[in-house]
């Protein structure tokens, strides 16, 4: 088994990967599945063969390991040791090809003969040669054919290979047939080179295929690459060097210049310029000061810093995005689960036809080798493993190059559907805006003390995590105001927060909630209703006394549009998709902000006075029109949202709520990566619709042209190779992928 991690799953139902090796094509697939499925405790079973890996879900029970990979085994393929996916090092370019070496050596001086005729020489090898030569090629090299098409035939299926040991079969017996039977000293037309031939093609091409497959998980093995092995940790006896297995929650660790952060944490000592490109895409180092959240895995600059460890294995950023890409590559895509019920019944029609192919040759009169040897052709060059690379290899690849430029895709059916999104709804706080808003205005009821108001203020937010809490603390503290405990504090989702200041009670939130609770704005009303008209954000401080809820002041905030947002916004409407900005502000406030964004209220792009809690119902509604909905956003108050779209695409310098609700996470956190994440899928779906059309196509247009003996068993194991080639090389011209940003 290549991994058996399990993964985060409610108590009743848990998640095991198994690798699998031995299979070779769609019809692997499809029997692998079924024994897996009949294993008691499973609820489903998904293999991929691109990957070589299933993914289980089941009950947890008693040897439940034990007993799925006794059924992989009992299906005729090897379960293999649990190590993870991607962690193996790189192989030669050339690992495996010693079998290949050896057939294509055996082979050559079969097929010398053959092309000598071409030039006009007439010469041919002793049958006897030509028996010493193919005969090893058929049963040493070829055995793996064998072993697996057996296995096939005891489960009552067939495969790639029952199809390849049969025609090969057939045209060795034939061979060795008219060889025997033939009148002492004639030279009989033998057929050891096309079956020898047959198998040195297949073998090539399964490692042509491996070799490809390779490349595909290189941006998995890339990213198990950024782990540096050991750690610098400042213990009792100072800075020594321990295992980064052996580094815990809490450990201070020294990183020289240059050097990967071994975990997450933050950064205790020095100063610093961190390349982040790995993780985010983002090719320019990021400064780091004291206090700054470090990343594992990315590079260290020119200072000698320390840094407090936050999190370390699998609960690290790296470890989550490592997670992401190989659940993507893991996973099943929709498309595929036709070519796999396609796949099911492919082997026994082709088995069919050959045996059709056969009785018409001879019902029209053709000679008994000649019958078998057209039959052997269409037995070879149906082999369906085309068809079960074609969606795999591509996902694989798009996942991958997505992922290098800090694109993770968390699931193959966000990817499938993503290039059919026709309209994207963006959070602003965070998404689109900085996130990070500023104390604009404090206007308070004449009479009442500026300062005294703001401490109080600032006091009761100042234990909130809320951008606009934040806000108000730093305003307080860029005038050096001491902040009092608040006590009793209470959180009004959507709305704002109460609590007590000293002997006094407050509550601070929108003008929303003033509405609902009956409180009068005053002289302040029209200062508040030009302040909206601005653009700026502006919630109320109300004191409950004696008389009921009382106005104190109004605070107006405002944020700035990121960098690029207003870019970002624009490539999505060139490319024909609408945009739409929800956001919990007033609408005066909402609107403003969309203009400086390039967006048009007028045409319903602007969603304003919209609650957290009602996110995912205005994505809904916009659903309800027949779109194909993206979600973009950032906080745990998307979550909801996120999951309603149709994709979720989460902001990575978000919550982890957010990243886990979404199909998709961008790493930057830059509203530019929503249209490449767009572009990827829209890429990715292309080359699998190439992939499904080329694979039908040689079967479907190779099947015919062998049964009616225009293709020689020679030239169908070719074409056959060069089907699974052709498959993997389309996936892996998406590795040449740009960001349409960059």
């Amino acid at each position: 088994m290549s991994r058996m991690n399990t993964h985060p799953a409610p108590p009743s139902v848990a998640t095991l990967d198994l690798g699998i090796s031995g299979m070779t094509c769609a019809s692997c697939v499809t029997r692998v599945e079924k024994a897996l499925k009949k294993v008691p405790g499973v609820i489903d079973a998904e293999v991929n063969l691109a990957t070589e890996s299933a993914r289980v879900s089941y009950r947890p029970s008693e040897q439940i390991e034990a007993r799925l990979s006794r059924a992989v085994r009992d299906a005729g393929y090897e379960p293999r040791a649990a190590d993870a996916l991607g962690q193996t090092p790189d192989a030669s370019p050339w690992a495996g090809f010693g079998v290949v070496t050896v057939g294509l050596v055996l082979s050559l001086p079969l097929v010398l003969p053959m092309l000598a005729d071409l030039t006009g020489r007439h010469w041919m090898l002793p049958a006897w040669q030509q028996f010493l030569l193919a005969t090893p090629v058929q049963f040493v090299l070829g055995a793996r054919f064998y072993v697996a098409g057996w296995h096939a035939l005891k489960a009552r299926t067939g495969n790639m290979d029952l199809l390849v040991a049969i025609g090969t079969t057939a045209g060795w017996a034939l061979s060795v047939w008219l060889w025997v039977t033939a009148p002492e000293g004639a030279m009989p037309h033998l057929y050891f080179e096309a079956s020898a031939v047959v198998v040195t093609l297949v073998l090539l091409g399964k490692w042509l295929e491996a070799r490809a497959k390779r490349q595909t998980t290189a941006a998995i093995r890339a990213l198990h690459a950024l782990r540096p092995e050991q750690a610098h940790l400042i213990g009792l006896d100072g800075e020594v060097d321990v295992p980064l297995a052996e580094v815990l929650v809490g450990d201070r660790l020294v990183v020289r210049p240059g050097e990967r952060f071994p975990a997450d944490g933050v950064l205790l000592e020095g100063h610093t310029q961190v390349d982040e490109s790995m993780l985010t895409g983002e090719a320019l180092p990021v400064t780091r000061d004291v206090g700054a959240r470090l990343t594992g895995g990315s590079i260290n600059g020119e200072g000698r810093v320390v840094m407090r460890v936050g999190a370390v294995g699998s609960e690290t950023v790296l470890a989550r995005i490592i997670r992401l890409v190989e659940d993507a590559q893991a996973a099943k895509a929709p498309i595929q689960r036709l070519v796999d019920q396609v796949s099911a019944v492919f082997v026994p029609v082709v088995l069919g036809i050959a045996v059709l192919t056969l009785l018409a040759w001879l019902a029209w009169g053709a000679s008994g080798e000649e019958a078998i040897i057209h039959a052997v052709a269409v037995l070879v060059i149906a082999c369906p493993c085309a068809l079960g690379l074609a969606t795999p290899a591509a996902i694989m690849a798009g996942t991958g190059v997505a992922a290098k430029h800090g694109i993770f895709i968390k699931d193959s059916q966000a990817l499938e559907i993503a290039h059919r999104v026709d309209t994207v709804a963006f959070d602003k706080t965070g998404t689109l805006t900085v996130g990070q808003p500023r104390l604009l205005a404090f206007e308070v009821v004449p009479g009442q003390d500026e300062a005294a108001l703001l401490g109080a203020a600032a006091s009761l937010q100042s234990g909130g995590e809320h951008p606009l809490a934040r806000a108000v603390v730093q305003a307080a503290r860029a005038r050096d105001m001491a902040l009092d405990a608040p006590d009793d504090v209470r959180a009004v989702p959507g709305r704002g927060s109460e609590g007590s200041v000293g002997v006094r009670s407050y509550l601070m939130g929108s003008l929303r909630w003033m509405e609902e609770l009956q409180v009068p704005l005053g002289v302040l009303a029209g200062r508040a209703t030009e302040l909206q008209r601005q653009g700026a954000t502006v919630s109320a401080l109300v004191e409950r006394t004696g008389d009921g809820l009382t106005l104190r002041a109004l605070l107006a905030f405002g944020d700035e549009p990121k960098p690029g947002a207003r870019q970002a916004l624009a490539e999505l409407r060139a490319r024909g998709i609408r945009t739409v900005m929800i956001s919990g502000d007033n609408c005066g406030a909402a609107e403003a902000m969309g203009r400086r964004l390039g967006l048009r209220p007028e045409d319903g792009e602007v969603l304003a006075e919209v609650l957290p809690a009602d996110k995912a119902a205005a994505v809904g509604r916009l659903k309800a029109g027949g779109h194909i909905v993206a979600m973009v956003g950032d906080g745990v108050n998307d979550a909801p949202a996120l999951a309603a779209a149709d994709v979720g695409l989460a902001m990575g310098n978000g919550t982890d709520v957010a990243m886990h609700a979404a199909g998709i996470t961008l790493m930057r956190g830059d509203p530019l990566l929503v249209a490449d994440a767009l572009d990827v899928s829209a890429r990715t779906v292309t080359k699998i619709r190439q992939n499904l059309f080329w694979a039908f196509v040689y079967n479907v247009a190779g099947i015919p042209l062998a049964a009616l003996g225009y293709l020689s068993p020679v030239i169908a194991s070719a074409a056959m190779a060069m089907s699974s080639v052709s498959v993997m090389s389309n996936a892996l011209l998406l590795r040449r992928w740009r960001q349409l940003t960059a």
